[in-house]
């Protein structure tokens, strides 16, 4: 064999965004970040993901952070990597779908405040739920020059997810004007040899770089890497050693060495490596002493496989059926599981159809009979308020939890009136910057405590029983 064409394999590194809040339930605090940026950012990352998923809500509910602020301050720390965000299509980063105003406003607003990437996914891969953001994004490039859409598809498993599907999908990302694919696959079900059949079978639709992006849940993560980069691949989703493996994603120096003297070889630093790896691993110690990372987390979990249902869903199952004093039935939810999505139209489990798949199985199997009790949002799944299944739903199953009622068939979204200006006015009183605004419309009453809370730090200096002399100021 001749010698091989170099193709140095790209790394995005997580441990900004998924990795810790795969471990640590988002809540790494941004003066924690701030001192390891330079190093971070001598590597030759393609991309750090640092904002968006689950970081917009942690920060103002749990660490009473700004994070528009944070995204700030990354940007000025980071001079020459790009930041990286993940953002849930119509949802943004909330948990219903806003109107298209709402979604432009806040892609241009990640944008100019220091975003050059934005990985777009939605829970059934329905497009026309992506599209409104890919069309901000790039209404934002021909104006400012800066921008970058990533779809991302929601991997899973299943009868109609074949290989036609995957690069027809591929064909029609194209066609919507993204800038790249994400394969993401969430549960860790992707495993090494269909790695190679769907990136091989990707790349031959296509002229989009494909990015790969796994967790380790299940224990084969490094191996679906490698094969993945071997069928050309072009970037996958690291995390620095200490906040890598379990729920997170696999390590990024096992990667870097995995490929030294390959021609994927990416030739990164192995010791500049390892100063960032020193400088997480105190916090990730804390972390285990203080609970916050529990070290079951930290396993392999091979029920993914078997299953094939993401850890997350799993242990939400697991607690819900403990409530009710019924843990003898685990078994016989877990049967129900695959049920209830073929009913839903087969959708991959991913938030939020996870958690409505799994929460509906377990009321079949408590009340003894399927669909006597249908959660709210099992009734707007089977209306259509969350997009088109790539099956179709159960006809049986409709006329029992929704008889007569008119289903959408639209996107959604345009069913929905322009909101931002009826927003603004709702929150007036607490606006500080353009961008609280979206804080608002994501968390009304999150972001609002957080409101509150900001306006009483910046007031706490009482400027009357200041020593202004001397400088000092009673707290």
């Amino acid at each position: 064999m001749s010698e091989q064409v170099k193709k140095p394999i790209k790394i995005t590194e997580t441990v900004l965004r998924d990795a810790h809040q795969s471990l640590i339930a988002t809540r790494m605090p941004t003066e924690l970040m701030l001192p390891i940026i330079d190093k971070m950012d001598k590597v030759g990352y393609h991309s750090v993901e640092c904002w968006g998923g689950a970081t917009f809500d942690a920060s103002l509910r749990f660490l009473k952070e700004d994070p528009w602020d944070r995204l700030r301050k990354l940007r000025d720390g980071f001079k020459n990597t790009k930041l990286q965000m993940l953002f849930r299509g119509q949802n943004i980063l909330g948990y219903r779908p806003y109107a298209d105003d709402v979604v432009d406003y806040f892609v241009q607003k990640s944008i100019s405040n220091g975003i050059d990437i934005i990985r777009i996914f939605d829970c059934l891969n329905d497009l026309r739920n992506l599209q409104e953001a890919v069309n901000a994004t790039n209404r934002f490039k021909v104006k400012e020059g800066r921008g970058h859409a990533q779809i991302a598809l929601s991997y899973t498993l299943g009868d109609a997810y074949t290989l036609e599907y995957w690069t027809s999908m591929a064909k029609k990302i194209e066609e919507m004007g993204a800038d790249s694919i994400c394969i993401k696959d969430m549960a860790g079900l992707l495993v090494p040899y269909k790695a190679t059949e769907m990136i091989s079978a990707m790349k031959s639709a296509t002229k989009l770089p494909i990015q790969l992006h796994t967790h380790y849940t299940s224990g084969v993560a490094g191996m679906t890497y490698l094969k993945a980069v071997e069928a050309g691949v072009d970037v996958i989703d690291t995390a620095i050693s200490p906040f890598a493996m379990g729920t997170s994603q696999p390590a990024t120096e096992v990667m870097v060495e995995t490929f030294k003297g390959t021609p994927y070889d990416t030739g990164f630093d192995q010791n500049l490596l390892a100063e960032i790896a020193d400088y997480f691993r105190p916090y990730r110690d804390e972390c285990l002493k203080s609970g916050l990372l529990n070290p079951r987390v930290m396993g392999v979990d091979i029920k993914t496989l078997l299953y094939q249902v993401p850890g997350g869903m799993l242990s939400n199952m697991v607690s819900q059926l403990k409530e009710q004093n019924a843990e003898d039935k685990y078994y016989d939810v877990l049967k129900e599981i695959p049920q209830v999505r073929k009913d839903l139209g087969e959708p991959p489990l991913v938030t939020p159809s996870s958690q409505i798949v799994g929460t509906q199985a377990v009321f079949n199997v408590l009340m003894g009979e399927r669909y006597k009790v249908a959660t709210k949002e099992t009734k707007g799944m089977l209306r259509g308020e969350y997009g088109q299944t790539v099956k179709p739903m159960s006809q049986e199953v409709i006329d029992k939890v929704i008889p007569g009622e008119e289903r959408i068939t639209c996107r959604y979204a345009d069913t929905l009136e322009n909101e931002l200006s009826k927003l603004e006015s709702e929150m007036k009183e607490w606006k500080q910057q353009d961008e609280d605004v979206l804080s608002y419309a994501l968390f009304p009453q999150v972001a609002t405590d957080f409101f509150k809370y900001r306006q009483a730090q910046q007031e706490k200096v009482d400027m009357s029983q200041a020593d202004t002399k001397t400088g000092a100021y009673p707290v």
